[in-house]
C-alpha cells in the first residue's frame, strides 16, 4: 500500500520578520517576528509602552519600520506607497480597527453611505449589488437597516466598533488588526464583539492580530500570544501554555496583576520595581 503523501501546513497569511522601530534613541519595536496562519488569532500583549500598537501601524502602513520585513500571502508589503492602485492593494492586504471607533468615522455620514463609500472606492460598481452587500455586512455585524441609516452619533459604542467592523471587512482584507478594538466597551458589549471576531475568522478565514493588555480578551480571542516589554519580545507561545505555565518574569508580572483573591499589590509594584531595575 503506498503511503499517503505527507501534509504541508499552509502558507502563512502575515510573516513579520525582525520588525524594529525607534523614535530617535527610544526603541519603540526591536526584533518581532511572527507568522500568522489563516484563521488564526495572535494576541500582541503588553502594557503601556511596550511596543504593540506601534507594531500594529507598522502591519497597515501608518508607521514606517526602520528594518525587518511584513509579507502578506508571500508579497512584502513596500515600507511607502505610491499612487491610488498600490494604496489600494495595502488597504485590502491588512486593515485596522481602532480603540475609539467615533474618531475614525465620519459623523456626517450615515452608516450605510459609509460602508457603501468603500465598496465603491474597491471597484464595485454596480449600486444595486453595492447595496445588497452594505445589507450583509451590516447583518453579519448585527446590524440592520435602522442602523444603516444612522449616524454615527445615534449610535451606542458597541454599535459603533461593529460598524467600524463592518467597514474593513467590506475591503476584504486577509488580516484584520484591532488595536484595543474592545477596550473601551462594557464587558457584555465586549463579549458580543469578540463573539463576532471569532465568527468571522472561522467563516471567512480572515487573520486575526488582536492588540491588548487585556490578558482575558487574549485568552477569549486568541490562538497564541506573543509577549512584549520595552519594545522586545520575551515570550511567544500557545494561549494555553502561555496563561498555564508562564516562563517570563514579564508575562509572570503580567499574570500577576489581573485582580483576584489573595492579590497584593505592593507585592505587585515591587515585582515591578526588580524588572526594571538595570542590571
Amino acid at each position: 500500500m503506498t503511503a499517503p503523501p505527507p501534509t504541508t501546513a499552509p502558507a502563512p497569511l502575515l510573516e513579520v520578520t525582525e520588525l524594529c522601530k525607534s523614535y530617535g534613541t527610544t526603541a519603540a519595536v526591536s526584533g518581532v517576528s511572527f507568522a500568522l496562519p489563516p484563521g488564526g488569532a495572535l494576541g500582541l500583549v503588553g502594557e503601556s509602552g511596550s511596543g504593540k500598537s506601534t507594531t500594529a501601524r507598522m502591519l497597515v502602513g501608518l508607521e514606517r519600520p526602520d528594518s525587518g520585513s511584513i509579507r502578506v500571502l508571500g508579497t512584502p508589503l513596500a515600507a511607502a506607497v505610491h499612487g491610488r492602485a498600490a494604496r489600494l492593494a495595502r488597504a485590502k492586504a491588512v486593515q485596522i480597527v481602532f480603540q475609539d471607533p467615533y474618531l475614525s468615522l465620519d459623523g456626517r455620514i450615515a452608516v450605510g453611505a459609509t460602508v457603501d463609500g468603500v465598496l465603491r472606492l474597491h471597484g464595485h460598481h454596480d449600486r444595486v449589488a453595492r447595496a445588497a452587500r452594505v445589507r450583509e455586512l451590516l447583518a453579519q455585524v448585527g446590524l440592520g437597516d435602522r442602523e444603516a441609516a444612522a449616524l454615527p452619533r445615534q449610535l451606542s459604542g458597541g454599535q459603533r466598533q461593529r460598524v467600524a467592523i463592518a467597514r474593513a471587512l467590506a475591503v476584504e482584507p486577509a488580516v484584520l488588526v484591532l488595536d484595543e478594538a474592545v477596550s473601551g466597551l462594557d464587558v457584555s458589549v465586549q463579549a458580543q464583539v469578540l463573539n463576532l471576531l471569532t465568527d468571522i475568522r472561522r467563516e471567512a478565514g480572515i487573520g486575526l492580530v488582536f492588540v491588548s493588555h487585556d490578558l482575558a480578551v487574549i485568552r477569549y480571542v486568541c490562538d497564541e500570544a506573543l509577549v512584549l516589554h520595552r519594545g522586545r519580545p520575551v515570550e511567544h507561545r500557545p494561549m494555553a501554555e502561555l496563561l498555564d505555565a508562564p516562563e517570563h518574569p514579564y508575562t509572570r508580572l503580567l499574570l500577576a496583576s489581573v485582580p483576584h483573591p489573595g492579590w497584593d499589590p505592593d507585592d505587585i509594584a515591587r515585582r515591578r520595581r526588580e524588572l526594571i531595575r538595570p542590571a
